[in-house]
């Protein structure tokens, strides 16, 4: 056990080291206020939560906090105020620091753990489950923790703050099975995501042309700059999205609703949330999000694998982001 997150932590160390040449290479003082260290490190700090999980996390905390002794639930509860604790790495050193921030991102996680701890574990939709998820939806939609990295290039970070929420609300407290939430490397998973994207494409690209929503725009990419791309948007924004839309909304409304219907509401919920993308209501993306969202569903249904949900994402994201506008 003491040497399962050797390897996962070796890798992470390389991550970062890649993350940090190209932070370097940007020269990204100046967008960051002149604090790329601090900044950097609470990256680091929230990426390491969706990293560790991704390789057994949640496995460990529950061998050691799974029991239904007071104590344990009291330590269950209360253990996710240390997500503050990026937000401190990065505020402090700018003497930045809001309490008021501070407080309720320490506080915003213990409340929902709360409700969870003391709700049914059964594995369907109940309203406990509204609550929590409405709150870390609305915490995301209404940028209640973007003040906290209040610079363009940390966007990303309250975003990853919510995700280790979900995770470990979901994971520890909630136990919730057939997440499927392993960053392990499987080839049927990569598979299945390609599928999907091959599936999802001439689809994506009729319509989107049709209703004037993309258009083609190419330019020479590197494999450096793609490679590049296919990571970041991994990382920060297909692994966040699909643990939430699929791993767990769609996970829980097929015990309520069944698989079809799931499928179906978690689409256009996932639609929905990208109202407002460039426009007071973008029904053009909203349109697009749902369809592609069916795709990303079917991909984590086949075998509840978010892996192959978040390739069949990053690949659309990515090809849309260096060849479309």
């Amino acid at each position: 056990m003491k040497w399962r997150f050797l390897i996962p932590a070796a890798i992470f160390a390389v991550l970062l080291a890649a993350f940090w040449a190209e932070v370097q290479s940007r020269n990204l003082q100046a967008s960051v206020g002149g604090h790329v260290v601090s900044a950097f490190f609470s990256f680091a700090l929230l990426i390491a939560g969706e990293w560790f999980f991704g390789f057994g996390l949640g496995d460990t905390l529950n061998s050691v906090l799974g029991g239904d002794r007071p104590q344990f639930r009291v330590i269950r509860i209360f253990l996710p105020s240390l997500l503050v604790i990026p937000y401190l790495v990065f505020a402090i050193p700018r003497n930045a620091l809001d309490y008021r921030y501070a407080l309720v991102m320490a506080l915003f996680p213990v409340a929902l753990a709360a409700i969870v701890e003391f709700s049914t574990r059964v594995q369907r939709f109940e309203w406990p489950d509204a609550i929590v998820l409405i709150a870390i939806a609305l915490a995301l939609e209404l940028r209640i923790f973007s003040p906290a990295w209040p610079y363009n290039g940390l966007g990303s970070l309250p975003k990853l703050y919510l995700a280790d929420v979900a995770l470990y609300l979901y994971l520890v407290v909630r136990r919730l099975q057939g997440v499927g939430y392993s960053l392990i490397p499987r080839l049927n998973a990569y598979l299945i995501g390609f599928r999907e994207w091959v599936f999802f494409l001439p689809l994506a690209l009729g319509l989107g042309f049709a209703l004037h929503f993309i258009a083609f725009f190419p330019r020479h990419q590197t494999f450096g700059h793609i490679l590049l791309a296919l990571v970041v948007v991994f990382f920060l924004t297909a692994v966040p999205e699909e643990i939430f839309f699929r791993g767990i909304l769609q996970n829980l409304l097929e015990g309520r609703f069944g698989e079809r219907t799931a499928l179906i509401v978690a689409a256009l919920l996932f639609g929905l949330s990208h109202f407002h993308k460039g426009a007071s209501f973008n029904w053009r993306y909203v349109i697009l999000a749902a369809i592609a969202g069916v795709f990303y569903g079917r991909a984590w249904r086949s075998r509840r694998q978010i892996l192959a949900s978040s390739t069949t994402h990053t690949l659309v994201d990515v090809v849309w982001g260096l060849w479309f506008r």
